[in-house]
């Protein structure tokens, strides 16, 4: 056993142990590992930021949404097979996410928007424990664990170390999904009437506009988002129950120092938390849970408001 005049000394040997495996390759394979998971916290946080912005609803279901939209990916993927049956689930999921949006919206939602925030806070926390249950009562409480496509998995070589392929669809599909959304909501008809409605919803009805339907449509799309964020992580880990409750706290956390309702301020808050969770697992594996809170910590101090929030 070592005497305690020589745990300093074995302390600093383990630093300059981690430091020596840290070169510019590993640096910067992670960084772009990091922007792959921040296209999956894009995606889902774009979607909440979407929901907050027009609907105002603190929508604690969303991570349960997503966790559908993976096991939704899981079973049309594996019942159709083939690198055929990835490709159908990634177009399904999201859709059978956004229907299921539209029913509880029509059927639910509609009718609680007058009420105090704080019930509909309540109402989306019940919603996550039923849509919980369903989950568990349709594919039970296994680990579900689906491959990549055969033309993504495997690895190429980046600066002498291995990148996985599928990593490098997630930085495609990405920005694809931000620059989407972001015509989506400036330049057609419809997102205009959602954005004119989230500053002045009475306004948008004067003129005769059925805003319920209005809020009806962000709230599908929001939805969509979350199920589509599901079904692109599905080959990345594991699909099990909870995978919902860390993703939810991530994703408030992300919409919160990007600017409530920025979808660039969530892109920008997405990175942030990705890269730095990422760097974390190279520098202080031990920890590197911990980089990204305070990241948002540093962030609130001197922008509380968020970042891209004006």
């Amino acid at each position: 056993a070592l005497s305690p005049s020589r745990w300093p000394q074995k302390d600093e040997r383990s630093r300059m142990e981690i430091a020596s495996h840290i070169t510019l390759a590993s640096l910067g394979q992670q960084v772009l590992v990091g922007l792959s998971r921040t296209t999956i916290l894009f995606i889902v946080s774009s979607g909440l930021s979407l929901i907050l912005g027009v609907l105002r609803i603190p929508n604690v279901s969303h991570g349960s949404l997503y966790m559908i939209g993976a096991f939704v990916t899981y079973s049309v993927a594996t019942f159709i097979g083939g690198q055929t049956g990835f490709w159908v689930a990634l177009a399904v999921a999201p859709v059978a996410v956004g229907l299921l949006a539209l029913a509880v919206e029509r059927g639910i939602f509609c009718h609680l928007y007058e009420r105090e925030h704080l019930m509909l806070l309540l109402f989306t926390f019940s919603l996550m424990l039923v849509l919980g249950d369903v989950v568990k009562l349709i594919w039970g409480s296994d680990y579900r664990s689906l491959a990549a496509p055969p033309m993504m998995q495997g690895s190429f070589s980046l600066g002498g170390m291995p990148f996985p392929r599928y990593n490098l669809f997630l930085l495609i599909i990405g920005p694809l999904v931000a620059v989407g959304l972001w015509a989506l909501t400036n330049k057609t008809k419809i997102g205009k009437i959602a954005r004119a409605a989230a500053v002045d919803r009475e306004m948008v009805a004067a003129m005769g506009i059925n805003v319920s339907w209005v809020f009806a449509f962000v709230f599908c799309l929001g939805c969509l988002m979350a199920g589509l964020g599901g079904a692109l992580v599905a080959p990345t880990q594991n699909i099990t129950q909870g995978m919902d409750h860390a993703i939810i706290m991530e994703a408030f956390l992300i919409v919160i120092i990007g600017g409530l309702g920025n979808m660039w301020g969530a892109l920008l808050g997405a990175a942030i938390f990705g890269i730095t969770d990422s760097i974390g697992i190279l520098v202080w594996p031990q920890f590197a849970i911990v980089f990204p809170y305070v990241a948002v910590t540093i962030v609130l101090v001197f922008r509380p408001k968020g970042l891209l929030k004006s």
